[in-house]
């Protein structure tokens, strides 16, 4: 018998932006280690106590991780807020 699934590749395209914010969330919150935390178009460093360059690299990680994609240089240092940032994977998954 042949099982058929969807690779994570088809499984991305199919994904909306609530369901990037959702999964954006969940990273976030693992990486500040506070489940309070719940990001918007609007979310920058400013609003998130821990949010260092130190974090910013681990933050950038885990997201790539958790997408199966990888921010390049002009990315990282266009990215203004959590909104740009879901732009980003939203267009490399799509």
């Amino acid at each position: 018998m042949k099982i058929c699934a969807k690779s994570s590749a088809e499984v991305e395209k199919t994904m909306s932006r609530e369901e990037v914010f959702e999964r954006l969330n969940e990273v976030f919150r693992d990486v500040f280690d506070d489940e309070g935390i719940t990001v918007t178009d609007a979310t920058t460093a400013d609003d998130i106590e821990d949010w260092d360059s130190l974090e910013h690299i681990n933050l950038l990680a885990a997201v790539e991780q958790e997408f199966g994609m990888k921010f390049n240089m002009g990315q990282v240092v266009s990215m203004k807020n959590v909104g740009e940032m879901a732009d980003i994977i939203i267009s490399q998954t799509a």
